[in-house]
């Protein structure tokens, strides 16, 4: 048996950091094979996605801790504790919390399609923490593949030798062994004091029905055991450790976690909020000192308001989206009234593609498919008594009369492009109010444009829009860099005169009749013709700025006449008349929730 201190200089902790689709989930499936983690009869393609959704969409949504036992070809036992991360923008934090866990990242590049804006991002963040990167082109497998040029195009970013940058295939995995060898040879050992008081890293936490709250852990100084009674520095929460263990990838129990393992803690805890992510876990009756610096909070940039579609589910709803945050730290939301929809909550997310998926989530994995209303950024008002205030939805938006000035969030761009999209780029950009600041040339074809922009304009259609200009040849990544001045207003929605609040929306005054005519037209097609005559009008104040208006049903009141006088069927006509006018004057409309569902959609 080793003592503590050889076998923590035997641990490798690291995660793969790539852009979505070049390959990570395929490159673990090869680690898991080669050190024999996972059965071969047991294997199965993308193993570390546990979601049915991650499978479906074939993206990697959750991070996924696996530990693998490696005997090395020097003859000795390694422990390699790897984190499996998203790769989308959307999904961001959980890749910052990944980094912070571990020691070194392996930087993965698609063959086919070189680096990415999102990759780029991720690096910096790595580099920032001091990460050992180890660089690999992936997918040299395929007929396309341009290994040469794509490392040729690490080599000028990482200012490294090309000789540096291993080739494999995660597919078939050519290279994977040696790329083993390299993450042995170069990413050090964990550097915690074995005989200082816990100190415990938070980095995920999971929810189960028996064990309670799992905290996913990194072991920074000293070890835990199972009973030890713990006790969370932040949250001032205490509990016994029913259990603790290792990721194989499914959860192994063992009898303790030593100093720069990456492992779970089985709390017991049954309030969800009692765990957070970041926060640090020491003993109870040996406690730290002091705790781990933790995460920067999370920034939501979407808001968007659930309401149950049955007010009866309301307390479900609420039930399910604590048991969803609890492994996605990324979600917030709040309780919410509205006069149209009854209770629910107005939710924060990290963007679209994130509002998305905890939807879907709620829908497969509680039974809930909550009413989502237009989703929005959040404004920054500054009112004529000197007070500034910060609105989530347009129902916030205070009367024009008290504000003095309104600010809207902006993002830094970062596009990585062919040189022959750039002009279809920059007409796009353009029509999204971005600002122009710097391109670079990362090779002779290749360049990175760098543009600010308001988020609003980016976060429902910019995406597909940027895929569309560039055949699919772009890749995009923005970060929040504050607020600018905008003249903002409420753009209100008049169906039958009424004013609609779910469908209302803040947007910039210039754009305004533009986006109104956009929506009275999408209603016009998706509203269902009622009894009477319906106006569809949006407004600013007390302006119309478009209207369209969806005609009437029509019943043949004369169709059972045969023959006869003409004015009977003119009586009956006019009667008709008559009814519809009154009708008009008193009727209302129902708009059906999957009216708003539809708005949302391009």
């Amino acid at each position: 048996m080793m003592n503590g201190e050889k076998k923590q200089n035997l641990i490798r902790n690291f995660c793969i950091i790539a852009h979505i689709d070049h390959g990570k989930s395929t490159l673990s499936d090869r680690f898991l094979e080669i050190t024999k983690t996972v059965e071969k009869r047991k294997m199965q393609e993308q193993l570390l996605d546990t979601m049915s959704l991650e499978r479906e969409r074939g993206i990697t949504i959750k991070m996924q801790p696996v530990r693998m036992d490696y005997k090395h070809t020097d003859g000795k036992d390694y422990i390699l504790n790897l984190i499996d991360t998203p790769g989308h923008v959307d999904f961001s934090y959980e890749v910052s919390r990944s980094i912070a866990a571990v020691e070194g990242a392996v930087l993965l590049i698609d063959a086919t399609k070189g680096m990415q804006a999102q990759t780029l991002a991720v690096l910096e963040q790595a580099q920032k923490q001091n990460l050992v990167i180890i660089p690999a082109v992936n997918k040299i497998d395929l007929p396309n593949a341009m290994p040469k040029e794509v490392k040729a195009e690490i080599s000028n970013f990482l200012m490294i030798e090309e000789s540096e940058i291993l080739e494999i295939s995660g597919k078939t995995g050519a290279g994977v062994p040696e790329l083993l060898c390299e993450i042995i040879k170069k990413i050090p050992a964990p550097k915690g004091r074995e005989d200082a008081p816990l100190k415990a890293l938070v980095f995920d936490s999971v929810f189960d029905a028996f064990k309670g709250v799992i905290a996913n852990v990194r072991i920074v100084d000293g070890s835990v055991k199972r009973h030890e009674k713990i006790r969370f520095m932040v949250q001032k929460t205490q509990s016994d450790v029913l259990e603790c263990g290792a990721f194989k990838p499914s959860l192994v129990e063992r009898p303790e976690l030593l100093t720069g393992e990456i492992g779970y803690i089985a709390t017991g805890l049954k309030e969800i909020g009692n765990v957070r992510v970041g926060d640090t876990i020491t003993l109870q009756n040996n406690p730290a000192s002091e705790n781990l610096p933790g995460y920067k909070e999370v920034q939501p940039v979407v808001f968007a308001s659930l309401f149950p579609q049955d007010a009866d589910d309301y307390d479900f709803l609420r039930d399910g989206l604590l048991k969803l945050r609890l492994n996605d730290s990324s979600l917030s939301f709040e309780p919410e009234q509205s006069e149209a929809f009854g209770r629910g909550f107005r939710c924060g997310f990290l963007g679209m593609l994130h509002m998305d998926i905890v939807k879907e989530r709620l829908k497969r994995e509680f039974n809930i498919d909550p009413l989502v209303t237009i989703p929005s950024v959040s404004y920054n008002v500054k009112l004529n008594n000197g007070t500034e205030k910060l609105i989530y939805s347009p129902a916030q938006m205070p009367d024009p009369t008290h504000i003095k000035e309104t600010e809207e969030p902006y993002v830094r761009m970062e596009i990585i492009t062919r040189s022959e999209y750039v002009g279809g780029i920059m007409g796009l950009l353009d029509r999204a109010r971005g600002i122009y600041k710097e391109t670079q040339y990362l090779t002779q074809e290749k360049i990175l444009l760098l543009y600010e922009a308001p988020l609003s304009e980016i976060i429902v259609d910019f995406f597909d829009d940027l895929k569309s200009v560039t055949s699919g040849y772009a890749s995009l990544n923005y970060e929040l860099i504050g607020f600018k001045k905008a003249e903002l207003v409420k753009l209100d929605m008049l169906v039958a005169g009424e004013p609609v609040e779910a469908l209302s929306r803040v947007v910039v005054k210039i754009r305004a009749q533009e986006i109104g005519k956009t929506m009275v037209a999408k209603l016009k097609d998706i509203i269902p013709r009622q009894l009477f005559a319906v106006s569809l009008q949006a407004a600013v104040g007390g302006k119309i700025l478009a209207r369209e208006d969806l005609s009437a049903m029509r019943k043949d009141v004369t169709g059972y006449l045969y023959g006869g006088d003409v004015t009977r069927k003119k009586k009956l006509l006019e009667k008709q008349k008559k009814g519809k006018k009154k009708m008009k004057a008193m009727g209302k409309v129902n708009i059906p929730p999957e009216v708003y569902f539809k708005v949302l959609k391009k």
